[in-house]
């Protein structure tokens, strides 16, 4: 029985019944075939011709699947993902997989001292490659404690971290109700872990989840926990892992009109390998990509890596592969600055069970990981950005690519947040751009300056457009980048669907 046969009854019998079982297939088809036999074939299938497989015994009920589409969030999930982040962590289901993987894995209890003092020099090891530069950096996750070690250390902030960024998509009506997710150098699943922990929160809504691996161990983790915390949750549909390593991967054999590519945590550890190479392989990759589609890619916050990543996004950007977040082209211009460092950062997670257990030891502080911080582009095919803000030529706002023309003078600018607070409790500090920046520019609020007039800078997201009034250009000599010092008279705007529009009559350098 050939597998094109099988395919083509499956489309007729589907275009003709909205609900059938699968073994009335073999009504239709010219020579014998088991049930098991025509599921195998058109397991990959199903979600893209749009139908679901619901088990019936030694059966499947067929249903047509209603169209995808774009969904908005309910009050309910709303609130259930507010609670969720108030408070995020891993959850106990999540955290207990993970201990009977250790146990799993050594045949000894998760918190058995031989075991947990294995997974420390783990944990040493792995950090100490870390911050090795250049070719000396070789992090590594091919051995069984090499994973165990990334499971207990990494895997609780990075399982949150990427709920955050699914969730923005979520708000941004960037979803749909029928979800096909392409994880790359999945590990042992963070990915498709944070997706099912996510969708457990939302109602009604499917993600079929594609996955690309390379090292065996690691699959193994993916093929213990994934499908397992899957099945807590029917609404995801986890596919088998591609074993591949990804700067071999045939693109033309990867299934078409993925909703959402991922990149986490996975580009700064290829080895041998320039930026272009990567962005070239992404692009070839978004070819794969829905027309609405969305690439994420998530890289850690340190500078070196941050950097990179910001460089690679503006690579794909002029390889046609746009940017939907967080940067934002006020002024319709090309980015040059050589070396932006920008993140986002979140609240602390709660710390897992496993780790609490590791840093109850002499030096604590070496095995608690819980502050989120990361950098992160938002790529798409289409024009579509998330702040849509531009300003023509003749608006007299000051481009910050002319800083050094308004130095030590008073002036208004537009600009995205590209940071939180980097500062202490005198100054707060943080990192601005309105995509003409030739040196790094940061806003400065001195505390005693503090009040109702520019506190909005305070409280504006990281991404977001907000105008500045009346504030001062200092050259920062020592660190070779621009302070705006905001004083009492500044005054800072959020920007608002109400304030989106050129406005001709404000005037650049407003100093007497």
């Amino acid at each position: 029985m050939s597998d094109r046969e099988i395919i083509s009854t499956f489309k007729y019998v589907s275009r003709m019944k909205t609900e059938f079982m699968l073994s009335e297939l073999r009504d239709y088809l010219k020579e014998e075939a088991s049930v098991r036999q025509i599921y195998k074939t058109l397991r990959p299938l199903f979600f893209d011709l749009g139908t679901d497989a619901v088990a019936q015994g030694d059966d499947f009920r067929i249903i047509r699947a209603a169209p995808s589409l774009k969904f908005e969030l309910f009050d309910e999930e709303k609130q259930k993902n507010k609670l969720f982040f108030n408070s995020a962590g891993v959850s106990r289901k999540m955290e207990r997989l993970i201990e009977q993987y250790i146990e799993k894995k050594t045949a000894k209890n998760w918190d058995d001292p031989f075991v947990l003092e294995k997974v420390r020099k783990a944990i040493q090891s792995q950090k100490a490659s870390y911050w090795k530069e250049g070719n000396s950096k070789a992090i590594s996750y091919e051995k069984g404690y090499s994973i165990l070690g990334y499971l207990a250390y990494q895997f609780p902030v990075y399982f949150v971290q990427f709920q955050y960024l699914l969730y923005e998509l979520a708000k941004d009506g960037l979803l749909k109700t029928r979800m096909k997710i392409l994880d790359v150098g999945s590990g042992p699943g963070t990915i498709p872990l944070a997706v099912i922990d996510l969708y457990k929160r939302l109602d009604g809504r499917i993600a079929d989840i594609h996955a690309i691996e390379l090292f065996d161990e690691n699959i193994e983790a993916y093929n213990f926990l994934v499908p397992q915390y899957a099945a807590m949750k029917s609404n995801v549909i986890i596919e088998e892992p591609i074993k591949v390593d990804i700067k071999e991967l045939k693109i033309e054999e990867l299934p078409d009109n993925f909703d959402l590519m991922v990149f986490s945590n996975v580009l700064n550890e290829l080895k041998g390998m320039d930026l272009e190479q990567k962005a070239t392989i992404i692009k070839e990759m978004s070819a794969k990509l829905a027309d609405d589609g969305n690439i994420i890619i998530i890289e850690p916050a340190d500078k070196n890596n941050s950097i990179e990543m910001r460089r690679l996004s503006i690579m794909l950007k002029r390889m046609g592969v746009r940017i939907y977040s967080p940067c934002s082209f006020i002024w319709s211009a090309e980015c040059s600055l050589e070396k932006c460092w920008s993140f986002e950062q979140k609240k602390d997670i709660k710390p897992t069970r496993l780790m609490e257990k590791l840093a109850d030891c002499d030096e604590p502080y070496r095995y608690m990981n819980t502050d989120i911080k990361y950098s992160y582009v938002i790529l798409r095919k289409d024009t579509l950005s998330k702040q849509c803000f531009t300003i023509s030529g003749k608006a007299k706002f000051a481009r910050m690519s002319k800083m050094d023309v308004h130095n030590k003078k008073r002036i208004n600018v537009v600009c995205s947040l590209m940071s939180g607070d980097l500062g202490d409790e005198k100054y707060r500090l943080y990192r601005i751009c309105d995509g003409t920046s030739t040196k790094a520019v940061y806003a400065v609020l001195p505390s005693h300056n503090l009040n109702d007039e520019n506190e909005a800078i305070t409280k504006a997201a990281y991404g977001s457009i907000i105008k500045i009034y009346n504030v001062l250009v200092k050259y920062n000599e020592a660190n070779d980048s621009y302070n705006l010092l905001i004083g009492k008279g500044t005054t800072i705007e959020p920007l608002t669907r109400d304030t989106d529009r050129d406005a001709d009559d404000e005037l650049t350098d407003v100093s007497s």
